[in-house]
């Protein structure tokens, strides 16, 4: 048979558009068309929806954080007492407060607090980052060790170095040995302190050391590649490159551990006492809120004013980190 003569069948024609959706997609099942998916019909979400779900974060925060906070902005106006609700007095207890020994004795131990463990907070915890972000062989167990001090008991931290620096403490008993004798680290106002804000320290150095490590990761090689090319040491190189690139890393650590400094209760609390250490003169600002705030004849009034002097103070410190950090970016 010829080609000529073969009858060739024409290709159908595709079918011209309706306008109309398939049936699939109208939410109905065409017969032949087991596979089909009905059509997905979309709710309307109420406008109180997010609220309900926030409800239950607002309210805790509402109970334990808002109302405390305002009960003790109304309380430093007035004369409460732990029993006895009080009747407004003005601005009595911040006049009392300009004439109070211990107040002045709490607000420049705190502010001495700050003075001694910002720097080392700010400084130690990028030098010990530098040195554990190699990955070498068992460098995960001295970032475990280090990091131990922060999620320890600050109680149980607290009596440990208690136990060392006692009297007849390992320290002193060591010092004792190579024929230093013993120092008063619990007993001499000042070597309190000190002490104090030692334990503070190595409780903070793993925390922002973890910090330092997360910002430190994000500084680029390459940096660091062409300071060694053109010649910078180390100590070079740590100063003209890692140091700006985790500034505003360090300006955070600055604000996070001034506040923690100025409201200090714990540390000196376990080594000095109630007491406040040798005629009180350890006292910070927070241990003359607790000592003055509580029992059945606490004077509540006076206790807010000094919590309210010290939320001031605290804001204060960190809007003047803040700032700082501003003007050295300008």
């Amino acid at each position: 048979m010829s080609a000529s003569t073969v009858s060739r069948t024409p290709a159908p024609r595709p079918a011209r558009p309706t306008g109309r959706r398939p049936a699939w997609l109208r939410g109905r099942h065409p017969a032949g068309r087991p596979d089909a998916r009905p059509a997905v019909r979309v709710r309307r979400q109420l406008p109180t929806s997010p609220w309900l779900f926030a409800a239950p974060g607002l309210l805790v925060t509402a109970a334990f954080v808002l109302y405390p906070f305002l009960s003790t902005v109304v309380n430093a106006f007035t004369d409460r007492r732990t029993l006895v609700p009080g009747r407004f007095v003005g601005l009595a207890n911040f006049r009392e407060l300009l004439h109070d020994d211990m107040f002045w004795i709490g607000l420049r131990n705190s502010v001495l607090y700050i003075a001694g463990v910002v720097p080392a907070l700010v400084i130690l915890p990028l030098l010990l980052a530098l040195l554990v972000r190699k990955n070498i062989p068992g460098i995960a167990f001295f970032r475990s060790a280090f990091y131990t001090p922060v999620v320890a008991s600050i109680v149980v931290v607290g009596l440990i170095w208690v136990w060392l620096l006692d009297e007849r403490g390992l320290v002193n008993s060591l010092l004792e040995t190579i024929g230093l004798g013993r120092v008063g680290f619990l007993s001499d106002q000042w070597l309190l302190l000190i002490s104090a804000m030692t334990v503070t320290v190595w409780k903070g150095l793993g925390y922002y050391m973890i910090v330092y490590l997360a910002a430190l990761a994000n500084v680029p090689r390459e940096l660091h590649e062409a300071a060694a090319v053109d010649g910078a040491g180390a100590v070079r190189r740590f100063l003209t490159v890692t140091v700006p690139a985790v500034r505003s890393t360090m300006v955070l650590v600055a604000a996070l551990s001034s506040v923690a400094a100025f409201k200090v209760f714990s540390e000196v609390y376990l080594m000095a006492g109630p007491s406040g250490g040798p005629a009180g003169e350890d006292t910070t600002l927070v241990m003359l809120v607790q000592r003055t705030g509580t029992g059945l004849s606490g004077r509540v009034g006076y206790a807010s004013a000094i919590s309210l002097v010290v939320f001031v103070v605290t804001v204060v410190l960190m809007l003047l980190v803040l700032r700082a950090d501003r003007k050295e970016d300008a």
